[in-house]
């Protein structure tokens, strides 16, 4: 397998006023787009060929990959005029897909799980379609009996929900044949379809791998302070200034006397002198003054 799509193209309401610049994926997440990390991760499983849907601020996407390249990989942008939803938006790549297995990686999420032995397991399988899939979490509305997934949100059965899905799967191409050209639909749809066949494959991440959802404010500065923060190199930090466990990206700038504690700091922001901020995501060009707490400046 040498495919992967990447769902880059939804509108983050959830992280505003922090996606009316940049489209979720592309915000920074440890002082680099939050797609990079999802590239780098498909990339050590032997992925060397993208596709990723956009729509919301689709042109930034061509500002930061403005050679179409990562790390030497390609990288194919189908723009979304209009919203197509999960299947939609396969469907709209079939020209891409052509007649190749791909996975499918929810442009939001970090995690280390072993997405190559997922891989492996599908091609092994005779499934039409392989989930992700863990035991735990906050949304179990998956229902999975061995190596099978038999409901999906209770559509089929009623049965309860026993497992989270990870945002990240494979799809063989014959999945196509099951989403109707020129809609907006869901992938949903397409699964219980596979269902019915016997043909929805689950399978289980063991252990605890990494595993973060960034959709919310909360989540994304949790995570982030999760890990040692660094300050880059060509951020500009005035001597007298006092910043503790936060991210500075580059070119930003912290004037004297300021206070930075569990901060986000974007590329090229701007805190002015003797600001106070805590727990604060730093995102706008306009300079952030004053004193603040779990505040989006």
């Amino acid at each position: 397998m040498r495919k992967a799509f990447l769902l880059g193209a939804g509108l983050g309401t959830r992280l505003q006023p922090m996606t009316g610049t940049l489209p979720k994926p592309l915000i920074p997440f440890a002082n680099r787009p939050l797609i990079t990390h999802v590239l780098d991760h498909c990339l050590e499983a032997g992925i060397t060929d993208f596709a990723i849907n956009t729509h919301h601020l689709h042109e930034t996407w061509h500002e930061t990959f403005p050679d179409g390249k990562y790390r030497g990989a390609s990288l194919t942008f189908f723009h979304e005029a209009e919203l197509l939803e999960t299947g939609g938006g396969i469907k709209n790549i079939a020209s891409w897909i052509k007649g190749d297995p791909v996975l499918i990686y929810n442009g939001d999420i970090i995690t280390d799980l072993p997405i190559d032995r997922l891989m492996t397991a599908h091609m092994a399988s005779n499934n039409t379609a392989t989930l992700a899939v863990q035991d735990h979490g906050p949304d179990l509305r998956l229902t999975v009996d061995g190596r099978r997934v038999t409901d999906v949100r209770g559509l089929i059965h009623q049965q309860k929900g026993t497992h989270q899905f990870t945002g990240i799967y494979v799809i063989d191409p014959e999945i196509l044949d099951l989403i109707p050209p020129n809609e907006k639909v869901s992938i949903i749809p397409a699964f219980v379809g596979l269902i019915k066949r016997g043909e929805l494959g689950a399978y289980h991440v063991k252990g605890a791998p990494k595993w973060l959802d960034l959709g919310t404010r909360e989540s994304y500065l949790e995570a982030s302070l999760a890990m040692p923060p660094e300050v880059s190199p060509n951020a500009r930090i005035s001597p007298d200034a006092h910043v503790e466990n936060s991210w500075i990206a580059q070119n930003a700038v912290v004037e004297s006397g300021a206070v930075i504690k569990n901060c986000i700091l974007w590329p090229g922001t701007h805190v002015l002198q003797d600001a106070q901020l805590t727990n604060c995501i730093v995102h706008s060009n306009s300079p952030a003054s004053g004193v603040h707490d779990n505040a989006d400046l």
